[in-house]
């Protein structure tokens, strides 16, 4: 049986990381050529006062990822010496390696700057229910610092209705839900913008837009130019090769509205396999692996095949029982 924590996954020391202090972005260089995964996992030691807000605010991660990696954590108070898992290890993306892509089912961004070989990542804040953040390719078509913010009136009616009336436009400031900077998009009507609220990122809070901590939104602001692309895809289950093996990154999938969905996961599986042409036909697939994975929705890259070779397992034909 294949292990639910691969043997490169990287320990850390509360002391070592405290030593390297708050996490800027989460930067990887790209992997080589036929290779998808980046990072490792981390673990550390939780203080008294600790968080998962406060953790994935200091380590670039979302709330729900905080959650989906630490199952029966109490994520309010998860107790002075309880060991917190950091879930830092990514499979990307399917599709090219260029501009910005969003994935919403993962909650996260990820941006590859034009001419370097590096990928930044982001945890982010989606379109909740009733405001699905939309699938589609588009692009940034403006930068624009210190926003101020101009309700639509739908918003203003919805808050009207729960006795909290907005202004007709609420200036830039530590009030303002844009929060430091936006940026426009090819889509009428959504952004990628800051918060006013630190909760929230990494989880269905907005009304479609896409939001960042402060201090990435800031960072992305001086690197990536006006015209980049976009591209928002919608893929609960990421399919990854790192030195010869197959790797299942899985999370809750969301409908097209931005809402859970109870999918056919067996299905959904097999069809992202199909997608990954260049794995071949002479994959050695434990699907007893793909099945706990899948089940777990934990967002963190598990091994479930190996490229030829020996097969892992005797488990090599595909269940019909992975709903």
């Amino acid at each position: 049986m294949l292990s639910r924590f691969p043997a490169v996954a990287l320990c850390l020391s509360l002391a070592t990381l405290c030593a390297a202090g708050p996490a800027a972005a989460l930067e990887f260089p790209l992997p080589p050529a036929g290779e998808d995964i980046v990072g490792q996992v981390q673990t550390i030691t939780a203080k008294y006062e600790d968080t998962f807000a406060d953790l994935g605010t200091q380590y670039d991660l979302g709330y729900l990822e905080m959650i989906a990696a630490n199952p029966g954590v109490d994520p309010w108070l998860p107790g002075a010496g309880t060991q917190i898992v950091l879930p830092t290890r990514f499979v990307l993306p399917p599709g090219p390696r260029e501009g910005i892509v969003i994935n919403l089912a993962e909650y996260r961004l990820y941006y590859y700057p034009k001419g370097q070989n590096v990928v930044y990542t982001y945890p982010l804040g989606i379109g909740r229910e009733g405001w699905g953040s939309p699938v589609s390719t588009t692009k940034v078509t403006g930068k624009i610092p210190n926003p101020t913010w101009t309700p639509p009136a739908s918003i203003k009616a919805e808050h009207a209705a729960d006795n909290d009336p907005l202004p007709n436009v609420v200036p830039a400031g530590p009030d303002n839900p844009l929060g430091p900077f936006k940026f426009t998009l090819g889509l009428p009507g959504y952004l990628i913008h800051g918060s006013n609220k630190k909760f929230g990122i990494g989880m269905r809070t907005s009304h479609g837009c896409f939001r960042l901590y402060n201090n990435n939104v800031l960072e992305l602001a001086g690197i990536v130019p006006v015209g980049t692309s976009v591209r928002i895809m919608n893929e609960p289950y990421k399919l990854g090769v790192s030195g010869g093996n197959v790797y299942l990154e899985a999370h809750a999938p969301l409908d097209e509205n931005g809402n859970p969905s109870v999918v056919d996961k067996h299905t959904a599986v097999i069809n992202a396999l199909l997608k990954r042409q260049d794995l071949g036909n002479n994959l050695h697939m434990n699907w007893d692996v793909v099945r706990d994975v899948v089940a777990a929705e934990d967002g963190m890259p598990v091994q479930i095949a190996v490229e030829g070779g020996a097969a892992v397992s005797s488990s090599t034909s595909a269940p019909t029982d992975m709903q």
